[in-house]
């Protein structure tokens, strides 16, 4: 028995070396090291440098010019990030390709957003935050931060624009030290870390370090104070990610897919669904929406979207198809069952003119007392041959659905579930009790736009 086991142990180490380092290719970066202490021969191959140059490339993106860069081999490049960045292992590959997808896109659209990104903090500077807030910042954060360091309080902000008449917001993905110096204490918000700052709003997105006050720990949230609460800590939250990894790679990805337009210079967070899309003869209609939490509060439920809608006229059309929009017709319906209808001349105050090949585009807005709801209609067309032959162009279907929201534990008193009314069509909205939100924030909602919401007017 001794000398059949001596004769595979020997039969093994005489084996070729492409079979063993093409069963050692399949193995993680643990198990090579295992396999490294069996025998002298697998020290040997484990550290054969083509399988520390998969591993360098799955863990931490390497490439053969970073390699040739440091002058030493793969295993020992991989042995310096994994000392370095170790404790970052699941959540650095997928933050890092985010972060290199994006700064590729900005170079080409957005190229001044670049300069002002930060370059990474230390180790030592993040441990220095924690200790000066008193609360552990999550891994996924930290990762993300050792490889940029929020960007410089600069417009445009990284985090995305919106822009509607004399309303302006642009979130600047703040730095870690300015982060901490909003960190915040008070009842209310407990423990909550902004990640963004708008300085025109005021607006900031916040990521709950401690589960505390009906917030789930490391989610990311926009505040939004209960006006109908008798106290001011009752702060209810539109929640925009459970965790910074899915806030921020899930940000990225709709920017360098384009699902986020880019319009002068700045990423404009309107969303597209892509069956949002109508065509009518040689005219196509498509609709992109936005939610504005800066706008909207829980109690009272008053929830402000803005849609951007693009009109186009094929190319290869007619002159003879060249047509003028005259009005416009919405059905509107809400997720309680309760349908309007609205029509009125032109759009936004214009009446565009369309040729084959031109494009209009517009941005409107509305207001709605529930969180979910569809509008849907049509625009009326003449031709400018023939003035009395009108026409109607389709607007697709488009949903409006605010982010998941959550109430704080404790609330004072119970909200009023009346909807909000404009009786008097001065962009000045009401409960029916003479309870005056129009000027939610300190924003003048009669300016915005440049026209009115299009259920009021």
């Amino acid at each position: 028995m001794l000398t059949m086991a001596a004769n595979s142990d020997l039969r093994m180490d005489l084996l070729p070396s492409d079979p063993l380092l093409h069963i050692l290719s399949f193995l993680s970066f643990r198990d090579l090291i295992h396999c490294s202490v069996v025998s002298r021969r697998l020290n040997e191959l484990s550290k054969h440098n083509p399988l520390w140059k998969r591993l360098s490339s799955k863990h931490w993106l390497l490439t053969d010019a970073e390699r040739l860069q440091s002058g030493v081999s793969w295993y020992l490049l991989f042995q310096q990030n994994y000392r370095d960045l170790g404790r970052y292992l699941q959540h650095y590959a997928p933050l890092k390709r985010s972060w290199e997808q994006l700064k590729g896109f900005l170079l080409l659209k957005c190229p001044r957003m670049i300069a002002s990104l930060k370059e990474g903090a230390t180790e030592t500077e993040l441990n220095d935050i924690e200790a000066q807030i008193g609360c552990r910042l999550p891994d996924d954060y930290r990762c993300s931060y050792r490889i940029h360091n929020g960007q410089k309080l600069v417009i445009p902000g990284l985090m995305g624009s919106m822009s509607l008449s004399n309303h302006y917001r642009s979130e600047v993905l703040l730095d870690v030290e300015t982060a901490a110096g909003g960190f915040q204490q008070r009842k209310g918000m407990r423990r909550c870390l902004p990640l963004t700052f708008c300085f025109h709003t005021g607006l900031s997105q916040y990521m709950a370090l401690q589960p505390a006050e009906g917030r789930h720990k490391f989610e990311s949230f926009y505040p939004c104070p209960d006006q109908v609460a008798q106290d001011p800590s009752a702060i209810d939250m539109f929640i925009t990610g459970s965790c910074f990894l899915e806030w921020f790679t899930a940000y990225v990805h709709n920017v360098v897919t384009g699902e986020f337009p880019i319009i002068r210079d700045q990423i404009f967070r309107y969303v597209h669904d892509k069956s949002c899309v109508a065509t009518t003869g040689e005219i196509t209609v498509s609709v992109s929406t936005s939610f504005l939490p800066e706008l909207s509060s829980v109690h009272p439920p008053h929830f402000f979207f803005t849609y951007r809608i693009r009109i186009e006229m094929s190319s290869s059309a007619s002159p003879d198809a060249s047509c003028q929009l005259d009005s416009r017709y919405w059905k509107i319906t809400m997720s309680d069952g309760h349908v309007e209808e609205v029509q009125g001349p032109g759009v936004v105050g214009e009446f565009p003119v369309m040729t084959p090949g031109k494009v209009h585009e517009y941005a409107s807005c509305t207001t709605f007392s529930t969180p979910s709801e569809y509008m849907e209609g049509h625009y009326s067309f003449h031709r400018l041959a023939d003035k009395e032959e009108v026409f109607h162009v389709m607007i697709p279907r488009f949903h409006m659905v605010c982010p998941p929201f959550r109430e704080p534990v404790i609330r004072a008193q119970k909200p009023s579930s009346r909807r909000l009314e404009d009786p008097d069509g001065d962009g000045e909205f009401c409960d029916g009790d003479g309870d005056d939100f129009g000027d939610l924030r300190g924003i003048n909602m009669a300016a915005l736009e440049g026209a009115w919401c299009p259920r009021h007017i």
